[in-house]
């Protein structure tokens, strides 16, 4: 195979995407509750043992033999992954490398020998587009999942169908298409046994863990609505240098580019829309919304968003995000309920205002000398792996991901989106070719709601 292109159908046929929504039964996180979203009762999810402080969240995992990891993708995303695996556990070596670009194997070399002490020889590290094949054929125990979101659905499957540990940076898809192949991979690391821990950080954080606790308590009543905001900074581009392709261009700049990262409402606010999703335990039932293209420098995506997700039992959620700068920036959640609400800064107030409870962070400080969720979720995986506790949070964070583009269907199209046009959806962005060469640009035009139809 040509190292620098792969035929899309290559990746439908080796994914096995076609029809996935027809795996699930009728019992699925997918399907419907039914038809009353009415009804003001929650089915409570109680945290399972795995998601409380101890023993998964001590500062450093465990000692044991030495895990061999590869990193796919190697950015600032991946480089960062693997230097909070080097800090959240012993023994741990980094043997194989793969990225599309020679130029990104290099940078990565230098900084993790510089910032981690490791050397990764000649022979471990390869590039194209079939290079994560290539690092899961070595022997590697566990591999770090960090290119753009796009290409997570092949990867992850090529690393359970090898037996392979896996770290998913989040989002987990771009589409339905590949948000639904994650599912059914992710039923099949369940069954190999395998450990599978998504980049949802916030769901190794102390501080949200036991607020979740808090409300599932019923502390704060039902729940009947929420507010959730990534209002931040414009993000980074990079503009097409002489002698790019504009295929080369479009990954090197992938985060302003949908069929790349899935826009910001996906690839970043996924942090928020994913708290919902499991705080409520439940799904949206549709989503109506807009967004718009302002100031963004390249790319095809909107510079914000703002969502109506209804959720099963009449409940509204209001999703807001933008990346702008000169704005009033809030990043964040809010949960309300009939008795008080919840807020990302670990407060519980009733409805005057009055603290019920408060996460104690000097307790925390006092504690642990860890604090950092991009460490933590590092600490929960290597400890699972080495007491041999199987987990996938493969499958939550792939509905999460389903949500988020919910919603950008919505803004884009203008049209209201159910949660069955969602998943029965065939909407598919890959390119027909990845190779390194010029394309048709006039494809990649910012949506315009009301003409747009099938995005």
């Amino acid at each position: 195979m040509n190292h620098h292109t792969i035929k899309r159908r290559d990746f439908l046929s080796s994914a096995a995407i076609v029809g996935t929504a027809g795996a699930f039964g009728a019992g699925s996180l997918l399907t419907s509750c039914g038809s009353d979203h009415t009804s003001s009762k929650l089915t409570p999810l109680l945290p399972e043992p795995e998601w409380n402080i101890f023993p998964y969240l001590p500062d450093k995992a465990k000692d044991g033999d030495l895990l061999k990891v590869g990193l796919i993708g190697c950015g600032n995303r991946g480089i960062g992954a693997v230097q909070n695996l080097l800090d959240a556990a012993p023994n741990i070596s980094i043997v194989a490398l793969a990225d599309v670009f020679q130029d990104k194997i290099d940078e990565a070399r230098i900084k993790i020998k510089e910032k981690c002490n490791q050397a990764i020889a000649d022979d471990q590290c390869f590039t194209g587009f079939d290079s994560y094949q290539r690092v899961i054929d070595t022997d590697v125990d566990l591999v770090l999942l960090a290119t753009p979101p796009n290409f997570r659905p092949i990867h992850f499957k090529a690393a359970v169908e090898a037996g392979k540990h896996a770290f998913l940076e989040k989002p987990l898809a771009v589409d339905p298409v590949g948000a639904l192949s994650v599912i059914v991979t992710s039923k099949k690391a369940e069954a190999q046994g395998l450990v599978v821990i998504t980049g949802t950080q916030r769901h190794h954080q102390r501080r949200y863990i036991e607020g979740y606790k808090q409300v599932q308590s019923g502390l704060i009543g039902e729940i009947v609505g929420a507010n959730i905001w990534w209002n931040g900074t414009a993000h980074w581009y990079r503009d097409k240098e002489k002698g790019w392709t504009d295929m080369e261009w479009m990954i090197r700049d992938w985060g302003n580019w949908t069929w790349l990262s899935g826009d910001h409402i996906v690839e970043q606010h996924i942090h928020n829309i994913d708290i919902i999703h499991w705080f409520l335990g439940r799904k949206p039932v549709k989503a109506l919304g807009f967004g718009a293209h302002h100031r963004r420098s390249t790319g095809d995506q909107y510079d914000i968003f703002s969502i109506d997700y209804l959720y099963e039992g009449n409940i509204h959620v209001h999703s807001m995000c933008r990346q702008i700068d000169g704005c009033t920036n809030k990043i964040g959640e809010l949960i309300q309920g009939t008795m008080g609400s919840w807020d990302n800064s670990g407060e519980i107030k009733d409805l005057k205002g009055n603290i019920l409870w408060k996460y104690d962070i000097e307790k925390e400080k006092a504690e642990f000398q860890q604090t950092n969720p991009f460490v933590l979720e590092h600490v929960n995986m290597v400890n699972r792996i080495r007491d041999q506790k199987p987990i996938s949070q493969a499958e939550e964070t792939a509905i999460s991901t389903l949500v988020a583009i919910m919603g950008r269907m919505s803004a884009y199209t203008g049209n209201e989106v159910t949660w069955e046009e969602l998943i029965a959806s065939d909407l598919n962005l890959m390119p027909d070719e990845l190779a390194l060469m010029d394309l048709d640009m006039s494809k990649y035009a910012i949506p315009v709601p009301g003409k747009e139809k099938n995005i």
